[in-house]
C-alpha cells in the first residue's frame, strides 16, 4: 500500500505546483510582458481620474452619448466602478416566448423613441435586446448609426462630423472573418467628448 500511496503522493504534489502555481505564474508573467494594458484590464486614465475599462460595458444614459446594449445588470451596462449599483455579470435565461422578454423589449422601443422623436428608422436588435453577461463593451455600426442623429442634436455637431468618429472607432472582424464589426461605446464616447 506504502508503494501505491508514495508515487501518488509526490505526483499529487507535483501536478500541484505545475498546475496550481508554476503554469499561472507563467502564463501572468507572459501576459504582463506581451500585453500589458489587457493583462491589466484595459483601464483608461485621464488626469489621473479612472474612466472605465474598454474591456468592459459602461453605462451611458444622457442623450449627448452613445448608448451602450442594455444588460440584464440591474437594467444598465455593467459599471464595476459603481459600488452602490452593486453591479455584477448576470442574464436573464428568459426565453424567446417569455412574456418578460417581450415586455422588456418594448419598453426599450419605446424609450428609445422618446429620446429621439424624429428617428424613424428600424431600431437594430442590439438595442432592445440585453446582452447575456452585461459586460459587453461593444454596440454594431447600425446601433451606433441609429444613435447618430440622436448624439449630433443633443452636441450641436454635425452628422458628418460624428459618423466619420463612429467609423474611426469601428473595430473590424476579429482575424477579418470572426464576428461582426462593432464599435466600443466607452472609447466612441470619450472621442466625443474630445471634440470642442
Amino acid at each position: 500500500m506504502l508503494t501505491q500511496l508514495k508515487p501518488a503522493l509526490v505526483l499529487f504534489v507535483l501536478l500541484s505546483l505545475v498546475t496550481g502555481m508554476i503554469y499561472p505564474l507563467a502564463v501572468t508573467a507572459i501576459a504582463q510582458m506581451v500585453f500589458p494594458a489587457k493583462a491589466n484590464g484595459s483601464f483608461i486614465e485621464r488626469e489621473g481620474e479612472l474612466l472605465g475599462s474598454a474591456l468592459i460595458g459602461q453605462g451611458f444614459s444622457d442623450p449627448k452619448y452613445f448608448w451602450p446594449r442594455p444588460s440584464e445588470t440591474a437594467g444598465h451596462g455593467y459599471n464595476a466602478f459603481d459600488s452602490t449599483a452593486l453591479t455584477g455579470s448576470s442574464g436573464s435565461n428568459l426565453g424567446p416566448l417569455s412574456q418578460s422578454l417581450v415586455d422588456s423589449a418594448r419598453a426599450r422601443v419605446a424609450a428609445l423613441r422618446a429620446s429621439d422623436s424624429a428617428q424613424h428608422d428600424p431600431i437594430p436588435v442590439d438595442l432592445v435586446t440585453a446582452s447575456a453577461s452585461g459586460l459587453d463593451p461593444h454596440i454594431s455600426i447600425a446601433a451606433a448609426y441609429y444613435q447618430i442623429p440622436r448624439v449630433t442634436q443633443a452636441r450641436g455637431l454635425s452628422e458628418s462630423q460624428v459618423k466619420t468618429l463612429v467609423d474611426q472607432y469601428t473595430n473590424g472582424r476579429q482575424f477579418g472573418v470572426l464576428g461582426e464589426p462593432v464599435v466600443n461605446v466607452l472609447l466612441l464616447n470619450l472621442a466625443l467628448d474630445e471634440i470642442k
